[in-house]
C-alpha cells in the first residue's frame, strides 16, 4: 500500500505546482494591469515596484493553495479514472476512500503550513505592502488621487478629482469635503487646480481656481454660508511626507494586518466594552423607579407637601429621567457599534482557519469529482475546479457580510463554506462508491 500511496501523491505533485504557479501568475498580472498606469511614469524606482508586487503576493498564496489542490486533485482523480487504473484498484478490492487517505493527509498538512502563512507572513506581508503604498502616495500626490473617485490620503479629507496630468500636476473637477473643523463642515469645488509641496516638503499646497466654498453648520444644519474665488490655496500638514519607509512607526490597523491571536484579543476587548455598557444600562433602570417613588413620597415619608416643593420635585425627578434616558440611548448605540465591529473581528478570525482548512476540504470533493469527470486533462479540471471555487468563495463573502451584520455568528458564517462543501464531496464520495466507481473504466 505504501506505494500506491506513493503514486498517488505523486500524481498530484504536478498539477498541485503547476496550477499553483499559474494561479499566482493570473493574479500577479491582474494585480499589475490595476495599477500599473499609477506605477508607470510616477518616479517610482523599479525594485519599489517588485518589492511591492512581492508582498501584495503573499495574499495570493493563501488564495492559490486552495485552488491548487482542487484542480490538482480533479486532475489527479480523473486522469487515473480515464486510464483505467481506479478500475485496477477496484478489481484489487482498494476502495475510493482507502485511495483518498494519503491526499486528504497531504490536504491536512498543507492546511497547517497554510494556517502558519495565514497567521504569521501574511499580517506582515500586508503591514509593509498598506506602509509602503502609503509611503509612495505621501511622496507623489497625485498617486494618491484616482480620476471619478474619492481620496482619502489625507486624514479628515475627502477629495474627488475627475481628471488629472501628472506631468503638468494638474487637476480636473475637483471636490473637497472638509471635516476636519467642528461646528460646520466644507465642501470646496474648482474647476482646476495643481497640486505640489513646499520647498521643504512640510506642507502639500493645492492651488484651486475658478471655484465655491460651502459651509454648513453642524449639528444642526441652520447657518450655511456661500464663497465664490478666482484662485484658493489649501494647504495641508504633510509632515512624515516623502518616499521614507515608514513601516517601523505605523500601528497596525485592519484585520488584514492581524493574526488570529491578535484579532481574538480585539474580539474579547469588544466584547468586554459590551458587557460594561449592558452593566450601565441595566443600573440606571433601577435607579430610576426609585428616584420616581422619591418624588411621590417625599424622602421622610410625609404626604402632605407645598404645591410648590411638588413642582420642583416633579421637574426634578423629569429632568432626572431625561438624563437618564439619553444616557441609556448613547449606551445602546455604543453597544450596537461595539458589536458590529466584534463581529467584523471575529469573522476576521473564523476565515483564517476556514480558508487554511480548505486545502483539506477541497481533496473530499475534489477527488470523487475528478472520477466523475473521467475524462480528465487541465481544461476539464480547471473548469470545474473554478466554478466549485466560485461557488465556496461566494458563500464564504456571503458569511462574512452575514456575520458582520449580525445575522448569524461569526463562527457559524465562516464556516458555512466549508461545511457545505464537506458534505457535497462526502455525499459524491459515497454515491460514486454504490454506482460510479463500480463501473468505472
Amino acid at each position: 500500500m505504501k506505494i500506491i500511496d506513493r503514486y498517488i501523491l505523486k500524481a498530484h505533485i504536478g498539477p498541485f505546482l503547476f496550477a499553483f504557479v499559474t494561479i499566482i501568475f493570473v493574479l500577479i498580472l491582474q494585480f499589475f494591469a490595476t495599477f500599473a498606469d499609477r506605477f508607470m511614469g510616477k518616479g517610482i524606482s523599479f525594485t519599489s515596484i517588485i518589492e511591492l508586487i512581492a508582498l501584495q503576493s503573499a495574499w495570493m498564496v493563501g488564495l492559490a493553495a486552495p485552488m491548487a489542490v482542487l484542480v490538482a486533485v480533479v486532475m489527479a482523480f480523473g486522469s487515473m479514472t480515464t486510464t483505467s487504473e481506479m478500475t485496477v484498484f477496484r478489481a484489487t478490492g482498494i476502495s475510493l476512500y482507502r485511495l483518498m487517505i494519503p491526499v486528504l493527509l497531504a490536504g491536512l498538512l498543507l492546511s497547517l503550513c497554510v494556517e502558519r502563512f495565514n497567521n504569521v507572513v501574511l499580517p506582515k506581508s500586508n503591514y509593509y505592502a498598506k506602509s509602503m503604498m502609503v509611503d509612495i502616495a505621501r511622496s507623489k500626490p497625485l498617486f494618491g488621487l484616482t480620476e471619478n473617485a474619492f481620496s482619502t490620503l489625507l486624514d479628515g479629507y475627502s477629495i474627488f478629482v475627475r481628471k488629472s496630468d501628472d506631468g503638468s500636476k494638474e487637476l480636473r473637477g475637483i471636490v473637497i469635503y472638509d471635516a476636519t473643523r467642528h461646528g460646520y463642515t466644507t465642501m470646496v469645488t474648482a474647476e482646476k487646480g495643481t497640486v505640489d509641496f513646499t520647498a521643504d516638503y512640510q506642507y502639500l499646497v493645492m492651488t484651486l481656481i475658478n471655484g465655491e466654498i460651502h459651509q454648513v453648520g453642524q449639528p444642526d444644519h441652520k447657518n450655511y454660508r456661500n464663497m465664490s474665488f478666482r484662485k484658493h490655496r489649501f494647504v495641508f500638514e504633510s509632515s512624515g511626507f516623502g518616499f521614507s519607509r515608514s513601516s517601523e512607526n505605523r500601528m497596525r490597523s485592519g484585520d488584514t494586518e492581524l493574526s488570529a491571536s491578535e484579532l481574538l484579543a480585539i474580539g474579547d476587548e469588544f466584547q468586554k466594552r459590551i458587557s460594561a455598557s449592558q452593566k450601565l444600562i441595566n443600573r440606571p433602570l433601577e435607579t430610576v423607579g426609585q428616584r420616581i417613588a422619591e418624588s411621590r413620597s417625599g424622602s421622610g415619608g410625609k404626604r402632605v407637601r407645598s404645591l410648590k416643593s411638588s413642582g420642583k420635585s416633579g421637574a426634578s425627578a423629569a429632568a432626572y429621567v431625561d438624563r437618564q434616558l439619553l444616557q441609556l440611548d448613547g449606551e445602546l448605540k455604543s453597544i450596537e457599534a461595539n458589536r458590529n465591529m466584534y463581529n467584523r473581528y471575529m469573522a476576521a478570525y473564523h476565515k483564517k482557519y476556514a480558508l487554511s482548512l480548505a486545502c483539506f476540504v477541497f481533496v473530499l470533493v475534489g477527488a470523487p469529482l475528478g472520477v466523475l469527470a473521467r475524462r480528465g486533462g487541465f481544461g476539464v479540471g480547471a473548469a470545474i475546479s473554478l466554478l466549485l471555487f466560485v461557488l465556496y468563495w461566494m458563500i464564504m463573502i456571503s458569511g462574512e457580510k452575514i456575520a458582520e451584520r449580525g445575522i448569524l455568528d461569526p463562527m457559524i458564517s465562516m464556516w458555512l463554506a466549508n461545511s457545505v462543501m464537506a458534505a457535497v464531496g462526502i455525499a459524491l464520495a459515497v454515491n460514486l462508491t454504490g454506482s460510479v466507481f463500480n463501473t468505472s473504466r
